[in-house]
């Protein structure tokens, strides 16, 4: 007997309901109290970042059925913290399109082999890549076509810098094929880059695409240190980036946020990697912007009309704030209270229980004056400066 139900009958008690209760799902709640909405969430614990704002959570594995039913069964819409999903086991128990995006829609991006076999098919530039399975049954022929330095992607589950390895000597590609599984890894060419670049955009359930600012990103061991708003780019390359976003999202009939990381250098315009959620490069959008990528989200899931998204204001950056080493000679309060006093700061603690290094505890964004991108650029730098004076890289 089938799992599925007509789920449309039960008295639902939450507009929304979010699969995930990290930073992201925080900051899709707090949007959603904007808008008067009641959010569930499902997370671990209700001590978890979102947790704490929710009006209800269910304590349980986002990745657990059992959690996923209970969450259905609450709330009118669920949408997704992040596209670490079992789409399989959530096709069991949704016949509704309860889910925004869709699972159809969400399916192709939620592992690096599917987004690389998706972009290929669309004939959109990206790094040349090939699975660990291929590679081993190169000939030693082809396998001198793949020129030193690769970068070696895990297939799932890879995030600020995780699941990535530099591959530099013949001894480290031989060590690493023996040791990794050929389902678990892909290997990648290694692009030599100008910028990275990021557009975070949404589309809704009419089709309309809305875009934020293309964005520069600036990273420190493989993790976004701080982001620029807007890039400086020419407008050839903005319009082959918005037409490579609507490309996808249209293609996938996708109703959501997405983000894509793109590479920009002496070979063009590559995407790096999309993300079927929101996305960090676009958390400056909650004070410059008109409508934040959270409120895009909860406003396309809700089906409250979805507002123009406008920059209100020159420019802005963000920095990432990330957890340092026990022994740091400053807390983890003495250091907000002392970036609350920089003029003009706007933080966001994620709320989480414990300083680790290198998790992301909050991040601070400034609004920018400068009319155009070079002082914008220097207005950065001096924040930045002030910024990290207090709450350095735990990567500098």
């Amino acid at each position: 007997m089938s799992s599925k139900k007509n789920i449309s009958i039960i008295k639902k008690n939450y507009s929304l309901g979010i699969i995930g209760g990290g930073q992201l799902a925080l900051m899709l709640t707090e949007a959603a109290k904007k808008r008067d909405l009641e959010v569930c969430v499902q997370t671990k614990s209700c001590c978890d970042p979102a947790g704490l704002k929710a009006d209800h959570v269910i304590e349980a594995d986002p990745l657990k059925i059992r959690g996923n039913k209970s969450l259905i069964n609450k709330c009118k819409k669920i949408i997704f913290e992040n596209e670490w999903i079992k789409i399989d086991k959530l096709n069991l128990i949704d016949n509704n399109d309860i889910f925004i995006p869709s699972l159809d829609a969400i399916k192709p991006l939620v592992d690096r082999f599917s987004q690389k076999k998706l972009i290929d098919r669309m004939n959109i530039p990206c790094p040349k890549w090939i699975s660990i399975k291929d590679f081993k049954n190169l000939s030693d022929e082809q396998i001198n076509n793949w020129n030193l330095p690769l970068m070696a992607k895990s297939n799932k589950g890879g995030y600020d810098g995780k699941g990535n390895k530099k591959i530099e000597t013949k001894e480290d590609l031989d060590s690493f094929l023996t040791e990794n599984d050929s389902d678990d890894w892909l290997i990648e060419e290694w692009i030599d880059y100008e910028k990275e670049l990021a557009l975070v955009g949404s589309r809704d359930q009419t089709g309309k695409i809305r875009f934020f600012p293309i964005v520069e990103t600036f990273q420190s061991n493989n993790v976004c240190d701080w982001v620029l708003a807007p890039a400086s780019t020419e407008y050839d390359l903005k319009l082959f980036a918005i037409n490579i976003f609507s490309s996808i999202v249209n293609e996938l009939n996708y109703v959501g946020v997405l983000g894509i990381e793109f590479f920009y250098g002496v070979n063009g315009l590559l995407i790096n990697e999309i993300a079927p959620r929101t996305h960090n490069s676009a958390h400056f959008s909650i004070e410059a912007c008109s409508s934040s990528q959270f409120d895009q989200y909860v406003c396309i899931s809700s089906e409250i009309i979805t507002p123009e998204i406008k920059m209100n204001c020159e420019g802005a950056i963000m920095i990432n704030l990330l957890g340092l080493k026990k022994n740091f000679p400053i807390s983890i309060e003495t250091r907000f209270k002392m970036l609350s006093e920089i003029e003009h700061s706007n933080i966001h603690c994620y709320g989480k229980s414990r300083e680790i290094l290198g998790r992301k505890m909050a991040h601070i964004t400034f609004l920018l004056n400068g009319k155009t991108h070079s002082e914008r650029y220097n207005e950065s730098q001096a924040l930045l400066t002030m910024v990290r004076d207090i709450w350095p890289s735990p990567h500098a």
